[in-house]
C-alpha cells in the first residue's frame, strides 16, 4: 500500500472520531447549527471512502481496455464528493428553515461547543496531513479531501463562534441563521471542487506555470535541436501526459535524435514527477518557427 492509500485509509479512522464528536454535540445541544457541522462531517466520511477507492483503483497498471491506466477515477471521486457536499448543504438548509419556523430551546452549549472544538482541532491537523501528501503525490483526490476538511475547519470555528453568541446574547434564531450561512458556504466549496474535478475530466492543461517550465526544460535539454511545436498536456491524476513534435536537422541520423529524446525525457522525469512523453521527430522542412526555439 502506498504513502497516499495509507493517509486515505487514516482519513477514514479520523473522520469517524470527527463525526462521533460532533453528533455528541448536536445531540447534546439541540442546534441547528451543530447539526450542520455533523452533516459536513458525514460527508467527510463518505468522501475518505470514496478517495481510497479511487487511489487504489488508479494505482492499477494499465491494461488492455485502459491503456493509459486508471489515474483519472481520482477526479470522477472528487466530483461525487462535490455532489455529496452539495446534497449535505442542501439537507442543513432544511434543517435550518424548520428550526427557524418551529424553534426549539438550547441545553447544554458548553460541553456541545467543547467537542466540537475537539473535533474541529483533530480536522485542522489532518487536514494538513492530506494537503502535504496531496502536493507530494500530486493526488487530486487527497487534495480535493484536504481542500473538503479546511472548508470544515472554517465553517466550524464560524459556528463555534456563532453558538457561542447564542449563549451569550440569548437570541436564538442565530442558530438557523448560523446553520443557513454555513450552507451557503459549503454549497459554494462543493461547487467550486465540482467544477475543478470535470476541468481534469475534460483533459484541461496544467497550470501556466507548469506548462513554462516543462517547455524551458525542453528548450534546455534539446540542445542539437531546432524547435519544439505542437506541445499538448493533460494531466490524469499523479500523471500528466505531454507530447510535442521535435524538429532536428535533415542531415541528423537517427541514432543521434533519439539521443537527443533520450536526454529529453530524462529530465522531464528528474523534475517533473509522474510525466509521461511521447515526442514526434521530424525534419527541418517541418519547422513552423513557432513553439520552442532550442538551437
Amino acid at each position: 500500500m502506498g504513502q497516499a492509500q495509507r493517509i486515505a485509509t487514516g482519513s477514514i479512522a479520523v473522520g469517524i472520531a470527527v463525526l462521533s464528536l460532533k453528533i455528541g454535540a448536536w445531540w447534546v445541544t439541540g442546534s441547528a447549527a451543530l447539526f450542520s457541522d455533523a452533516m459536513e462531517s458525514m460527508v467527510n466520511v463518505a468522501a475518505a471512502l470514496l478517495a481510497l477507492f479511487a487511489l487504489r483503483l488508479s494505482a492499477v497498471p494499465p491494461d488492455a481496455n485502459h491503456p493509459y491506466g486508471h489515474t483519472k477515477v481520482e477526479f470522477l471521486s472528487a466530483v461525487i464528493e462535490g455532489v455529496l457536499i452539495v446534497v449535505a448543504a442542501l439537507e442543513i438548509l432544511d434543517h435550518a428553515w424548520d428550526s427557524y419556523m418551529h424553534p426549539r430551546p438550547l441545553a447544554a452549549l458548553i460541553p456541545g461547543i467543547v467537542l466540537n472544538g475537539l473535533a474541529t482541532v483533530l480536522n485542522f491537523t489532518w487536514a494538513q496531513v492530506l494537503l502535504a501528501t496531496a502536493r507530494r503525490t500530486r493526488s487530486p483526490a487527497l487534495r480535493g479531501d484536504g481542500r473538503h476538511l479546511m472548508s470544515d475547519v472554517v465553517t466550524s470555528s464560524a459556528l463555534l463562534v456563532g453558538v457561542a453568541m447564542v449563549r451569550l446574547t440569548g437570541y436564538a434564531p442565530l442558530d438557523p441563521l448560523l446553520a443557513a450561512l454555513a450552507a451557503l458556504y459549503i454549497l459554494t466549496a462543493g461547487t467550486f471542487l465540482i467544477r475543478d474535478s470535470v476541468s481534469g475530466l475534460m483533459d484541461a492543461a496544467p497550470p501556466a506555470e507548469v506548462v513554462e517550465r516543462v517547455q524551458a526544460l525542453v528548450a534546455e535539454f534539446a540542445s542539437g535541436a531546432i524547435e519544439a511545436h505542437d506541445m499538448r498536456m493533460r494531466g490524469a491524476g499523479p500523471t500528466t501526459f505531454l507530447d510535442f513534435h521535435l524538429v532536428v536537422p535533415g542531415s541528423m541520423t537517427v541514432a543521434e535524435a533519439h539521443a537527443i529524446c533520450d536526454r529529453v525525457e530524462a529530465a522531464l522525469r528528474q523534475e517533473m514527477q509522474g510525466m509521461l512523453t511521447i515526442i514526434h521527430v521530424e525534419p527541418e522542412g517541418k519547422v513552423k518557427n513557432e513553439g520552442v526555439r532550442v538551437r
